[in-house]
């Protein structure tokens, strides 16, 4: 197993809790030699867009000793950020979130020592940034519907599409939020995207919290 999805694994285990998190605890500790940050995303599909956006700009994150770690959900955020904290792994931690979930980011980031009463200017100054509504959305955004279809028809979905966009549910929406729910119809089709997206991204189009995650 590469050594971030051997970190990633044993860092999920720990934060589970029960009668492995010990062993997974000192194997994360283990893994995590040479480790330099972790950003924390929400799920798989920020993950990958990360993750393309680094390889785009020819940044070896492995190399820099940088691991994208997905929660699962940002409930977990706090739980997270106690691990990597000064009483866990003690390295410095950035993330994404989307703008439903800033709330248990914020909490988090609180609880964990960051700081009080934040708000998005100071969780951005963390090295936090919140998506608007989500990153799908501001991928959309950024590329615009002509450029998502051109993505769509490139991934070879062009049929589905217009199958799905034809839906008595999807007639009165707007062609953005068509898309937007395209997007996230099927497993694995959010994170495929995410990373398809991503790529097609012009490099003076990378939204703002994704732009300033890889700039630090």
């Amino acid at each position: 197993m590469p050594e971030p999805d051997r970190f990633r694994a044993a860092v999920h285990l720990w934060a589970a809790g029960g009668p492995e998190a010990a062993t997974a605890a000192d194997t994360a500790r283990e893994a995590a030699a040479g480790l330099r940050a972790v950003v924390l995303v929400e799920g798989v599909s920020d993950q990958r867009a990360v993750e393309a956006l680094a390889e785009r700009r020819h940044r070896d994150l492995a190399g820099e000793g940088v691991c994208v770690v997905p929660l699962g959900g940002a409930m977990s955020v706090g739980r997270y950020l106690r691990l990597f904290g000064a009483q866990g792994l003690d390295v410095p931690v950035r993330g994404l979130c989307d703008e439903a979930e800033e709330g248990f980011f914020r909490r988090g980031l609180e609880q964990a020592g960051f700081g009080a009463a934040l708000d998005r200017p100071a969780l951005e100054a963390l090295g936090f940034g919140v998506c608007v509504t989500d990153l799908e959305d501001e991928l959309i955004r950024a590329l615009g519907s002509d450029g998502v279809r051109r993505v769509i028809a490139e991934q070879g979905d062009l049929t589905r599409w217009r199958v799905f966009q034809n839906q008595p549910a999807q007639r009165e929406r707007s062609v953005g939020r068509q898309l937007r729910r395209f997007l996230g119809t099927m497993s694995g089709r959010k994170a495929r995207y995410a990373e398809a997206l991503v790529r097609a991204l012009d490099p003076d189009r990378v939204p703002r919290p994704l732009d300033r995650l890889l700039a630090g």
